[in-house]
């Protein structure tokens, strides 16, 4: 197959081949200074499974050792819900091992939820990665750049991931779907001030600004949060509250970020990472949905309550920080401070 044009590479539904016969994700040359010439498409080499060129079926029965390259994204959130699917596959076939070939510049963050994960994964590499050197007998499955496959922004996430594994999501209950792989993670202590103090936790910032709750309306959340709990409320950031408590230098990892998850009595988010580590831990939550179906997300997650604003002009937006959007997500939140909207009963 001839090379791809450089804005086809990053905006092809896969990982990519290099011209020295390496394995690249298309995120590594996006976010790097290497020259995108020449790269060709991994899906199409023989052998290789790709869900977002072809659907298949694996029976993980009679298939003990699976490669993934290029799993399970760059962003907190989708990698907590990729592991999933991972996990729900060994859940159901113990002897499966999984090696997962990772974006060699994924943020320091993200990798370190891998490194948590480590039961769950048999081995970890960095990408670049030479095809030569993936074994001819393992199954090796391609979940590159899966924010260009058409069904993620179709199908609930989980439901996503478990396809691009080659498994039939419908065969997987819903309690294996809820992140709870996490409840098995080893993770810090809290702070000291922590231990003792119940609190609830107040994540208002998301990967990028169109998902994120908007500035002005910050405050008159934690306020409903205190005068519904009556409790101090932890977050990450500034908010102009005497009863709130900016934690952010405390959140020094992601094990840490997950330990005052976990240790939170309820959580009040919006589309993030945030609302799936809750859900791992079974946290009551409520999270604000702006632009995807909140189904799509939080369908599996019994102890979540979703708040959906209406805004059909950004329906299927991943990412935005144009000022035309935002400013149509700060007038949604305006409108909804002035309504009621479910807040979760606390934890026991």
């Amino acid at each position: 197959m001839k090379p791809l044009s450089p804005a086809d590479a990053l905006t092809f539904p896969g990982s990519l081949l290099s011209p020295d016969g390496r394995l690249v994700a298309s995120y590594d040359l996006e976010t790097g200074e290497d020259s995108i010439e020449g790269y060709r498409t991994v899906a199409y080499q023989p052998g290789i499974f790709n869900a977002g060129i072809k659907r298949f079926s694996i029976d993980y029965r009679t298939t003990p050792d699976v490669h993934v390259v290029n799993g399970m994204g760059v962003t907190l959130g989708d990698s907590i819900i990729g592991l999933t699917a991972m996990s729900a596959v060994k859940h159901a076939f113990p002897g499966v091992k999984f090696t997962l070939y990772r974006p060699g510049r994924a943020p320091a963050f993200v990798e370190e939820l891998y490194a948590l994960a480590g039961p769950l994964l048999s081995a970890r590499i960095m990408l670049p990665f030479s095809l030569s050197e993936v074994p001819d007998s393992a199954t090796v499955i391609d979940v590159g750049n899966h924010l260009f496959w058409p069904d993620f922004a179709a199908l609930p996430m989980i439901d996503f991931f478990l396809g691009a594994l080659g498994v039939d999501a419908s065969s997987v209950p819903s309690s294996q779907k809820a992140n709870r792989w996490l409840a098995s993670v080893s993770l810090p202590a809290l702070p000291a001030q922590w231990r003792n103090q119940p609190y609830v936790l107040f994540c208002a910032s998301a990967s990028t600004p169109v998902r994120s709750i908007p500035r002005h309306v910050r405050a008159d959340l934690v306020d409903r949060l205190v005068q519904r709990y009556d409790l101090p409320v932890l977050g990450f950031g500034p908010v102009d509250h005497a009863r709130y408590v900016d934690v952010q230098s405390a959140a020094v990892d992601t094990a840490h970020f997950l330990a005052l998850i976990r240790g939170a009595r309820c959580v009040l988010t919006c589309d993030t990472a945030a609302v799936h580590a809750a859900a791992g831990f079974d946290v009551p939550t409520t999270a604000f949905f702006t632009t995807i179906e909140p189904a799509l997300r939080v369908r599996d997650y019994p102890a979540c309550r979703a708040v959906e604003l209406s805004l059909p002009q950004l329906c299927g937006i991943h990412a935005s920080n144009q000022a035309r959007d935002i400013a149509l997500i700060e007038r949604a939140y305006s409108d909804l401070m002035r309504e009621t909207f479910p807040l979760p009963d606390l934890a026991g």
